[in-house]
């Protein structure tokens, strides 16, 4: 919904309000643009949503609105109705046109709005274990948080975004042992890989720099405490890695928020967060076991927090690790989780409520499955390593813009199949090569010498082409689109914005005439138009972390 839009919604409801003195929200009636521009650029239905209330007809009804509504919109160059009950509204073309100087003014910050503004949130995304390289699985992930992060940010809000890493588990045990074994192989000595353990190439380059930088030393340590140090060491390279692949593709981690950092201090902050939930009655004990009373809130089954032997179950450092994110601060929470977690989403909604937070404080969005696919069939595997195809090998294959656009631009609720042979194609059926051509093509009118250079002016008075007047109107939906992107976590609605964009400018540059050498003035016009669509498109393509190249 666009600036008028918003605008003809509130003044639709205050004049309900002043003629009906009845109140109308905005889910009980709609603001659109008609199917024939013609009758005008926006048209309502309230008149005949409020006809069954009222008890009249709806020709009647909008008759009275129409003389509100023109004292409210000043913006409106006519309001009238139309059967069976519409009304549609004509803008005045200089309330257009004034546009294109309030993009050309804001630029890089064009869309940029305050909707969020005053709210903290926490975003929880990627969070692999840390113990080899990103896959496409989490390239999805982190091409879909990090734009959630991006365009909440464009909203006002302020956001961290963190990493939760997984190192207080039997997985980090196995990753120190795989290197132990991968570093006895390095000097010809054997030591048995575990059955479980991690077998990727990875571990063997990091059994190798161990062993270039220590020597054999650790071939007679003590195994405890060379277990310890092969599996930090093997744990910090390898999240060195992955904060190096997601930075090369676009993502920006905050904070690094390890589980290992509950278990500190004798685990002071999981006992905090237990013996709370037992003054609140929470919990019980049987069969040596610790208990969640989980069915008390709408969970199939009570869930173990402490197991008979004493350890804990996954749920209990990740429900301190929640408690302590709103602790610093943050009321709203946002985890990214692979698909097969439903549902511990449950669980752990029922825990925060359980501990008195409000409905709402955490939101999950889950990630299903993506398949790579070239000429009809799935590729599983890198031609190169023979592994899973990597983040990394994903972004020299088909670059990171396509990888991002491509993971963006439908829903993660959804699977999904990457063809990764449109991916690589430089024509018009590759979305993203669709839209970043049209920026270069802005780009290249802007610069060719043959060209006037633009000049900023405060008339744009010559611009009365419908598909002039539609490309603004589409420019000026871009900030409540943006607003509503974030609210709803929906980055796949910024792509369609994008290429319903180009196609408005295509429509218009293949119809009209931008630089006519006899009409300096109207070339002039056209060119401001050209460039404030240019604005609009790069901020577009920035929010979900995708480039914009003047020249292609």
């Amino acid at each position: 919904m666009g600036d008028f839009e918003k605008k003809i919604l509130g003044a639709v409801k205050d004049a309900v309000k002043a003629v009906y003195e009845l109140d109308l929200s905005e889910g009980d009636f709609v603001v659109e643009t008609p199917k024939d521009p013609r009758l005008g650029d926006y048209a309502t239905n309230a008149a005949m949503k409020l006809s069954k209330a009222l008890r009249k007809n709806p020709m009647d009804i909008a008759g009275p609105l129409t003389e509100k509504l023109g004292e409210l919109l000043p913006e409106a160059e006519s309001i009238t109705a139309a059967r069976p009950g519409f009304i549609n509204f004509k803008l005045k073309k200089e309330s257009l046109t004034a546009l294109i100087d309030q993009v050309l003014q804001a630029g890089d910050d064009y869309g940029r709005n305050d909707s969020g503004k005053g709210r903290r949130i926490l975003v929880e995304w990627v969070s692999a274990n840390p113990t080899g390289d990103l896959h496409c699985g989490h390239a999805r992930n982190a091409a879909w948080g990090d734009s959630i992060c991006r365009l909440l940010e464009a909203s006002g809000w302020d956001v961290l975004r963190e990493y939760y890493v997984n190192d207080a588990g039997n997985q980090i045990v196995m990753l120190g042992e795989s290197l132990v074994a991968r570093y006895f192989e390095y000097f010809g000595k054997e030591y048995p890989l575990p059955e479980n353990g991690y077998h990727a190439d990875d571990v063997r380059q990091i059994a190798r720099m161990i062993a270039e930088e220590d020597g054999d030393k650790w071939l007679d340590a003590d195994p405890r405490e060379r277990r310890e140090y092969f599996s930090d060491r093997g744990k910090t390279l390898e999240l060195e890695k992955i904060d190096r692949d997601l930075r090369a593709y676009g993502v920006t981690i905050q904070s690094w928020m390890h589980e290992t950092y509950f278990y500190e201090n004798g685990m002071e902050r999981i006992n905090a967060c237990l013996q709370r939930m037992a003054d609140m009655g929470l919990t019980y004990e049987k069969d040596g076991a610790l208990w969640f009373r989980s069915t008390d809130y709408g969970d199939d089954k009570d869930r173990v927090l402490r197991k008979s032997d004493g350890t804990l179950s996954y749920m209990t450092p990740d429900i301190a690790n929640h408690v302590h994110k709103v602790e610093r601060g943050y009321p709203i929470l946002v985890d990214l989780w692979g698909a097969d977690h439903h549902s511990y989403v449950t669980r752990m909604n029922n825990a925060l409520t359980a501990l008195g937070y409000p409905e709402g404080t955490l939101s999950v969005d889950l990630i299903q499955m993506v398949r790579m696919v070239e000429d009809g069939r799935e590729v599983k595997m890198s031609k190169r390593t023979g592994n899973a195809i990597t983040l990394r090998e994903l972004c020299e294959d088909i670059g990171v813009d396509a990888a991002r656009w491509f993971f963006v631009s439908k829903d993660v609720s959804t699977h999904m199949d990457l063809d990764l042979k449109l991916a690589r194609s430089k024509d018009n059926n590759n979305p993203v090569y669709y839209a970043q051509y049209a920026y270069s093509r802005m780009c290249s009118i802007l610069r060719n010498p043959q060209v006037p250079a633009f000049v900023p002016t405060g008339n744009y008075d010559r611009l009365t082409d419908e598909k002039e007047l539609q490309l603004l109107k589409k420019i000026s939906e871009f900030p409540a689109e943006v607003a509503a992107d974030a609210l709803t976590r929906k980055p796949n609605k910024m792509t369609e914005y994008i290429i319903s964009l180009v196609k408005t400018f295509h429509s218009y540059y293949n119809s009209a005439r931008v630089n006519n050498p006899e009409d300096p003035d109207l070339t002039n016009q056209r060119l401001g138009l050209v460039k404030a669509t240019m604005i609009t498109l790069k901020n577009a393509l920035t929010l979900i972390g995708v480039s914009a190249p003047e020249s292609m």
